[in-house]
């Protein structure tokens, strides 16, 4: 079907949209895409670029339908397929969108992008072998495309093979030095030191080049690792601070409204749990509580170690339980904790164990570890009564100094400054104690140090709790083979446990407003 022609006012409309589009300003190319498209509703170019602008401020199902409409017009046009397929994912329709990536492959199977946007959705859906072919793919069509060998590099940090993550991430800083998310992924490993020469490198792109600001915070975290890795504790400390006081102007946290959250949670969560329907449902379920750099994923490591145990990583199924039952009701979350029933209970359990069942495929039991579990632990107890629940915490200057070394991909806007950090914790601290006063026996407290110092006693302790046998491979949890999709560990979990992890002692003078709001 050819589109409609155009009238001379239309086509200029059509021209500043595309003008509009190039320059970023989608605010300015929708009102003119409108008039084109209230004049030709079936043009499909219009289409296509009103669903260019919808993605562009964030509105990826709007984007979907009118891209879609284009598609199918112009069933072969690569550009509208990417682009589409691009969409769908975002909006959560995966299947359809790889059917439009897939395709865009097959139409122009020499063009690196189209392979590379394929590789990049299937990596965020962690198909990893096809990504893994994919990315390849790409870099055999163009040698030079940096975030093809990054992402590439990304999947190889997942499934454990170091070396060959560094490898890539060293050749993207030799074709782009001022590539600085290559620079924060290799320092992000951190099992592997960088050296007095990165740090120069790091500096000097720093002082010398116009960056945007998601760029100077990550080079600045990478500063600080090269700096450290030389014992330079005061000079990366000051490079650790100026990263973070960045970052935190560019997020948004308010510690008060956590705060006020945190004790709604346990306001409506005081009254004792009613009689459950079924106290065996969720007995499949390992939940693993704790705050991000705590030691959750070594845990989720070593219960995966388990042959019984498979390692979700960090799941998203349970708060989307929650959310969709808070829109059902058209309360937030823990508002309408009270008025759940334990009918209201075992329904949203049963949701969550037919979203999850894909973790039973190969084994009976599976860890959740998503790091908002700490605050949903009386909502899991009434959903799941069969589900056992481990919280995980270390020393809370630790922890604390641990998220502040840490630049988090998403989320975790507490973690930029030290008086934030403090708050949370104490707030993660408070509830947690209610759980244990609340529930006495139903969460397994494990502490990362004693873990760490006596890892054979507590793992046994551990696995006892989770009423599984004893198996010797969980105490060389660095030799099972796993995809971990916690970059920010993956490499430390491949490695045999170890007590001196400490980090703390070296910048004590530093620390100072975080141990005077911690509570003590």
């Amino acid at each position: 079907m050819s589109s409609p022609a155009l009238s001379p006012a239309a086509q200029q409309w059509l021209s500043e949209a595309g003008k509009a589009l190039s320059q970023g300003r989608a605010d300015l190319a929708e009102p003119p895409l409108k008039r084109v498209l209230a004049e030709a509703p079936d043009f499909a170019n219009a289409q296509f670029l009103y669903g260019i602008a919808c993605q562009m401020r964030g509105d990826s199902h709007t984007a979907a339908q009118y891209m879609r409409k284009a598609a199918q017009q112009r069933p072969n046009d690569v550009n509208i397929l990417t682009n589409l397929g691009g969409a769908l994912y975002d909006s959560g329709a995966t299947d359809e969108a790889f059917i439009h990536l897939r395709r865009a492959t097959e139409l122009a199977p020499t063009q690196a992008s189209n392979w590379y946007n394929l590789g990049k959705a299937l990596k965020l859906h962690w198909q990893l072998d096809e990504a893994a072919d994919a990315l390849r793919r790409t870099l055999e069509l163009d040698g030079g495309h940096v975030n093809a060998r990054t992402t590439l590099a990304d999947i190889f940090t997942i499934r454990g093979d170091i070396p060959a993550a560094i490898a890539l991430y060293r050749k993207v800083l030799e074709l782009r030095p001022d590539h600085a998310l290559a620079w924060h992924s290799l320092a992000n490993l951190k099992t592997v030191p960088l050296t007095p020469d990165d740090a120069r490198q790091i500096r000097h792109i720093l002082q010398t080049r116009q960056l945007a600001p998601d760029d100077r915070v990550s080079l600045g975290f990478s500063l600080y690792k090269a700096l450290e890795d030389q014992h330079q504790y005061s000079d990366a400390f000051q490079a650790l601070r100026e990263a973070n006081a960045l970052k935190r102007r560019l997020v948004q946290w308010d510690a008060a409204e956590t705060h006020a959250h945190i004790q709604a949670i346990i306001e409506a969560s005081r009254r004792p749990l009613a009689a459950p329907v079924d106290p065996n449902l969720g007995n499949e379920v390992i939940f693993i509580a704790s705050l991000p750099r705590s030691g959750s994923t070594l845990v989720e490591h070593i219960l995966a170690s388990h042959p019984q145990v498979e390692g979700a990583n960090e799941i998203g199924d349970l708060p989307q339980v929650l959310d969709e039952e808070s829109k059902r009701r058209g309360k937030d979350f823990p508002q309408w904790v009270v008025d759940a029933t334990p009918g209201d209970w075992a329904r949203l359990g049963k949701n969550y164990l037919a979203r999850t069942a894909c973790w039973r495929n190969r084994r009976p039991y599976f860890t959740d570890k998503g790091l908002q579990n700490w605050q949903w632990i009386g909502a899991i107890r009434a959903m799941l009564p069969g589900a056992r629940i481990i919280n995980c915490h270390r020393d809370p200057l630790e922890t604390c100094f641990a998220c502040y070394r840490q630049l988090f991909s998403e989320g975790a806007y507490f973690s930029y400054d030290l008086k934030d950090l403090a708050s949370y914790y104490n707030d993660y601290q408070k509830l947690s104690d209610f759980w244990q006063g609340h529930y006495p026996g139903k969460v397994f407290d494990l502490a990362y140090e004693q873990l760490v110092q006596e890892p054979e006693a507590q793992i046994r302790r551990l696995l006892a709790f989770c009423q599984l046998p004893f198996d010797v491979a969980c105490l060389s949890p660095h030799q099972t083979q796993r995809d971990v999709h916690s970059t920010a560990s993956a490499a430390q979990v491949r490695q045999p446990i170890r007590g001196d992890t400490a980090r703390s002692p070296h910048y004590r003078n530093f620390l100072a407003p975080l141990m005077e709001h911690l509570d003590h």
